[in-house]
């Protein structure tokens, strides 16, 4: 059997790269993310299976998760794994190379790269990203009198 992998066995792509392999190549977007922030706004046709939950007692990783992965999508399926700043993704993409899946790269930055990118449409930014320890929020300008 393969040793186990860790972060420096993953692949990271920027999101320019992952949106023009979403064009051509036949990759697939697992969006990592809570349903929650899922929901708020995500990549077109996107996959969504939380790599953890939030809980009254923290996050915790999700138990199935790779379980919840091999449901939707074969271990040689092309995935583009992200989240919304890199870090859940980068974790995930190392549980999903160690339970066999061959074909994975992280979209390093996340969602709120790709928003950033501009490329989520025309809402404003501050609408569609989540806040987080590596990405605070974005104060919103106030009206001036």
């Amino acid at each position: 059997m393969d040793a186990p992998k860790d972060h420096q066995n993953v692949v990271t792509i920027d999101v320019h790269a992952a949106k023009d392999l979403l064009n051509s190549s036949g990759y697939r977007y697992l969006d990592v993310r809570s349903v929650e922030e899922f929901n708020k706004s995500h990549v077109e046709n996107a996959h969504n299976v939380p790599y953890v939950f939030i809980t009254e007692a923290g996050r915790v990783k999700n138990p199935d998760f790779v379980d919840q992965v091999a449901a939707i999508c074969k271990t040689e399926d092309h995935l583009i794994v992200a989240c919304n700043s890199g870090g859940r993704s980068l974790r995930a993409s190392v549980d999903l190379l160690d339970s066999g899946f061959k074909n994975i790269v992280n979209m390093g930055g996340g969602y709120s790269a790709w928003v950033d990118a501009g490329f989520a449409g025309n809402k404003p930014g501050e609408d569609l990203k989540t806040s987080c320890k590596f990405r605070p929020n974005i104060a919103k300008p106030t009206a001036q009198p």
